[in-house]
């Protein structure tokens, strides 16, 4: 099993409730396939740079969860071509223990 991040940024206009629905379909999926989701973080609205799809602003969510390498094709599979989805991006969670509280570096 490998621990993997990944982070989907969600068309608001095709999403109800804030994107609950889909934390919990995806958890749900993951869970079906063997692995376990870590953590979820939802990070909310966010004004995109440039336009996606003619949408000016999306809905971001982090997954952190584990699977088997084999199955990780199922996911970019199932969420493909979902019309609520703007961009999804999957890769393998690298970082070193600690890293998520360690304080940031400080250049004098």
């Amino acid at each position: 099993m490998k621990k993997y991040e990944s982070v989907f940024i969600l068309d608001i206009r095709k999403t109800d409730d804030n994107g609950a629905a889909f934390c919990n379909g995806f958890a749900e999926l993951i869970k079906s396939l063997g692995g376990e989701v870590e953590k979820t973080v939802e990070m909310g609205r966010k004004q995109f740079t440039y336009e996606i799809d003619k949408r000016r602003a999306g809905l971001y969510f982090d997954f952190i969860f584990t699977l088997d390498p084999a199955k990780l094709t199922a996911i970019r599979e199932r969420y493909k071509l979902d019309q609520q989805i703007l961009r999804s991006m999957t890769l393998i969670y690298d970082r070193p223990e600690g890293a998520d509280n360690a304080e940031p570096l400080r250049f004098e």
